[in-house]
């Protein structure tokens, strides 16, 4: 059996499944699913675990945002954000600076893949990276 590709999911499509954003729901939770039978090994940043924490609260309660990261470590694993991640991260050449983290996390972690709609922002990337509906056809 060939092993499972490991992919740290960027929390963009992470919030495309909480959230049901159109057009961009049905892949993403197919992925999540993916992961969800093991079919893949899904991985999260942990600093995205507490951004998805501030936004859901914000947007109904910390009683829901925390039944929703509660159900989505059912499904993911948590890769670490240390001091290593961050220092790396640091000499990344990426404007965005929690892309960077999203990057490291992703190495360090030793993903296959790094998976989000905004591929161009993850540039130059030391692995590979690619948008939900690649992955899919990966799968």
């Amino acid at each position: 059996m060939a092993p499972k590709i490991k992919t740290l999911f960027d929390l963009n499509v992470v919030l495309d499944v909480l959230q049901e954003r159109d057009p961009f729901y049905t892949t993403s939770a197919q992925l999540l699913a993916h992961a969800e039978t093991g079919k893949i090994q899904g991985f999260i940043a942990a600093h995205s675990l507490t951004t998805l924490f501030y936004l859901i609260q914000k947007d109904q309660s910390a009683a829901h945002a925390k039944v929703a990261i509660t159900n989505l470590l059912q499904i993911l694993k948590v890769a670490a954000v240390d001091q290593s991640t961050v220092e790396q991260a640091l000499n990344l050449p990426y404007r965005d600076f929690e892309d960077a983290v999203q990057m490291m996390a992703a190495v360090q972690c030793k993903a296959d893949y790094l998976v989000t709609r905004n591929v161009k922002d993850f540039q130059p990337a030391p692995l590979s990276v690619i948008q939900p509906s690649e992955l899919l056809a990966l799968i």
